[in-house]
């Protein structure tokens, strides 16, 4: 079932680029910066960060989602390309991209501009596709690779315990005094805060600023203002403190929350 899903997402997608919709929806949406470049694939993605096709967990546990060259904006709200995302449980992606998704428990929304989501199903063998959407819960031809996980417990949380822990930002790759090659995929985290386009002015949202600091040199302040949630970057080779930050989208908004600093080095390029 698995790859016959994978077949059917190809074919959507394949036929969207013939007619013309495919290419529309590849427009993206990066930040301007010297050291920002387009992923290897150069095409809008969204992704699973941290789980793998095949997995076997138990439940609840947090799906958490990804999004390359798009941001997120909450439902009923327009900003360039960005969307929200959706979580489909047992459901291929839709035949008809021009219809709006369903509201049922196998269609979840996170229409707030969500990035994670915890799953506490029976045991058993679930498919997850994640798929992009704008404000009328339209799908854009952004969709992630379908992940098949198997719930091997469900267990009752004790009270007071949660599985997603404080809300907060996070780094989630490269991890803490990697040493790395560019081009460096750096994917960023919210848990508890909703992330938006800083133009849609969504109240109770913000967006990621990454700043990069480095021995001899001012830092690089880089703002995701677009609602972007990961950055391929080549920086020059040396050492850095790298600092993730998340910006209340208010005019004159303080800094929100943020993450400790981490120690990155980037090395010489393969030859």
């Amino acid at each position: 079932m698995p790859a016959l899903r994978r077949l059917a997402a190809a074919a959507v997608a394949l036929a969207g680029f013939f007619t013309g919709a495919g290419a529309a929806a590849a427009k993206a949406e990066v930040l301007s910066h010297p050291w920002v470049v387009p992923p290897p694939n150069r095409e809008p993605l969204a992704y699973f960060s941290n789980v793998k096709d095949g997995d076997v967990l138990e439940a609840p546990f947090v799906l958490k989602f990804g999004l390359s060259m798009r941001g997120l904006v909450p439902a009923g709200k327009t900003a360039g390309r960005a969307g929200h995302h959706h979580l489909l449980v047992n459901q291929p992606l839709p035949l008809d991209f021009k219809q709006p998704l369903p509201f049922t428990e196998k269609y979840i929304h996170f229409g707030k501009g969500q990035m994670e989501h915890v799953v506490d199903l029976p045991p058993g063998t679930y498919t997850f596709n994640l798929l992009l959407a704008d404000q009328g819960h339209i799908p854009y031809f952004v969709f992630s690779r379908p992940v098949q996980l198997t719930i091997s417990k469900q267990r009752k949380l004790a009270a007071g315990e949660s599985v997603t822990g404080k809300p907060g930002v996070q780094i989630l790759r490269p991890a803490p005094n990697e040493t790395v090659r560019a081009p460096i995929r750096v994917q960023f985290h919210s848990s508890g805060f909703n992330v938006a386009h800083a133009e849609a002015k969504v109240p109770d949202t913000g967006y990621f600023r990454l700043t990069l600091a480095r021995p001899g040199a001012a830092p690089e302040v880089l703002d995701f203002r677009g609602g972007q949630t990961e950055a391929w970057l080549h920086p020059p080779k040396g050492e850095y403190q790298v600092k993730l930050d998340f910006v209340g989208n208010k005019e004159g908004a303080p800094v929100l929350t943020g993450a400790p600093a981490q120690r990155m080095v980037v090395g010489a390029p393969p030859p």
